[in-house]
């Protein structure tokens, strides 16, 4: 069944996406400065909402619209393709992503949950954390461990089960953790493995998100940098017949042809 997104209030009407020039708004302040304050301001808020058990699908695509605007306001330019990929897709799918910054985790819900419920598959350290763990925990992620990779598999693939069988779509990062550098070889056939197992298909996305690089205090809050174009696509939905291996190499295919296309070769390892 379709997944009926009439009630959210906004939703990227067409396959490709670029920031308007008129959504930056000059200041004296820093862009790092001025998002952050608004940033923060956002998740605080959420919070407030989980307390009383109403953030719900919406809130949360709206706090994720209201943060890909706030980036938009002090500079960064965003450029998102294959958003038909998503709206032409009638059943759930394993999302398989490049993991570069905080950005994809806050951002992706606006692009995708309009169109698709869907959640992640998340660290546990990050439901934990003060700012961000009300808002993680009250969007029922999959959450995994580090210490215990049989005992995360696990988890995924039956939790994932469940998931997919509700409807609600997943997002997988394949990196051990986020990375200036996309590192094909090191990703994990987990995602492949679920679609597989369940019979649904992946939708593979590249992302470019360092213009929101990585902190050297916390790891979260980077310098913003607004030369630099955020770049998100969406790929065609990938059908596994038999082989999980083939269906995982046209995967990470898609996003090292993304990353040569975008003239970024060298953030691939």
């Amino acid at each position: 069944m379709k997944f009926n997104h009439k009630k959210y209030p906004f939703i990227f009407e067409s396959d490709d996406y670029k920031t308007p020039d008129s959504q930056y708004k000059k200041s004296l302040f820093s862009a790092s400065f001025r998002f952050y304050s608004k940033f923060t301001f956002i998740v605080s808020y959420s919070n407030l909402k989980t307390k009383f058990n109403i953030y719900d699908r919406f809130n949360w695509s709206a706090s994720s619209y209201d943060i890909l605007r706030s980036l938009e306001k002090v500079g960064v330019k965003f450029h998102i393709t294959g958003i038909d990929n998503l709206r032409n897709n009638n059943d759930p799918v394993v999302f398989v992503a490049n993991h570069m910054s905080t950005l994809e985790t806050v951002v992706l819900p606006s692009i995708i949950q309009p169109l698709m419920r869907v959640c992640f598959v998340m660290k546990k350290e990050l439901t934990t954390y003060p700012l961000f763990g009300p808002v993680s925990k009250a969007r029922y992620p999959i959450v995994v461990g580090r210490s215990n990779p049989r005992e995360d598999l696990k988890i995924v693939l039956e939790e994932g089960a469940e998931r997919l069988r509700s409807g609600v779509s997943i997002i997988i990062f394949p990196q051990r953790t986020r990375s200036s550098k996309v590192e094909l070889s090191n990703f994990n056939t987990l995602g492949v493995k679920l679609a597989q197992r369940n019979g649904v298909k992946v939708i593979p996305i590249s992302i470019l998100s360092d213009a929101w690089p990585n902190g050297k205090m916390i790891k979260e809050f980077g310098k913003i940098d607004i030369s630099k174009e955020v770049k998100i696509s969406f790929g065609e939905p990938i059908e596994i017949n038999s082989s999980s291996s083939e269906a995982h190499l046209m995967t990470t295919e898609f996003i090292k042809n993304s990353f040569i296309s975008w003239d970024k070769q060298d953030l691939l390892a």
